[in-house]
């Protein structure tokens, strides 16, 4: 039976975080857990009096730092663009991820072609839609969705909070969602939609 002492098991415990890290599809996550797993070789490296290991770790910690402030700073170059709600493009886009769409609202089907849509960018690059039908002066949320890399880079709070000028340019005053599943609702009220009966709802012009 192998023995491993504290040592040996601080330098396995950084190895394993490491690996883990790669298997991530959100870019936060795997950019924090690999700080993690570089911060904990930076102790192992110490430990065994490795300059090579502290040296190189130290590096990647810090490299896993800047990236994490980008991701998180709201310093992405992030936007909303409206797009038909027939074309192609968004056809492709929603068949290719609606697995995973389901996941979060299982009801979600094509749009109807009279629809409002918006491609999600960021840094230039298709990374979600929101798709509503307009009631008045609402907009009813159909689909709310960020592929999975930039989940957890803020779009969302971008997009309801300095970027919803795009919703008022065309004449919503309020945003109304129904939570598909149990995971879509938290996300919800995070976004600063307030519970209006089975309904969230978001005011774009105050209370």
């Amino acid at each position: 039976m192998i023995e491993l002492n504290a040592v040996e098991a601080v330098g396995y415990a950084a190895s394993a975080l490491i690996v883990a890290s790669l298997t991530m599809t959100s870019v936060v996550r795997l950019r924090a857990i690999s700080l993690v797993g570089s911060v904990t070789f930076l102790v192992y490296g110490s430990l065994i009096g490795s300059v090579p290991i502290i040296a190189t770790n130290a590096a990647i910690a810090g490299i896993n730092v800047w990236f994490l402030r980008q991701e998180l700073g709201l310093r992405r170059d992030l936007g909303a663009s409206p797009i038909p709600a027939d074309s192609p493009f968004l056809a492709d886009f929603i068949a290719f991820h609606l697995d995973d769409i389901r996941r979060f609202q299982p009801d979600v089907g094509l749009p109807d072609p009279r629809a409002f849509a918006l491609v999600l960018t960021r840094d230039g690059l298709p990374a979600g839609v929101l798709i509503g039908d307009r009631r008045g002066d609402d907009l009813d949320i159909r689909l709310d969705y960020v592929i999975k890399p930039y989940r957890d880079s803020r779009i969302g709070r971008w997009l309801f909070g300095e970027g919803a000028e795009v919703f008022r340019r065309a004449g919503f005053r309020r945003l109304v969602s129904a939570p598909g599943t149990d995971a879509h609702r938290p996300y919800l009220e995070q976004m600063g939609f307030t519970v209006e009966g089975e309904r969230r709802v978001l005011r774009l012009d105050g209370p």
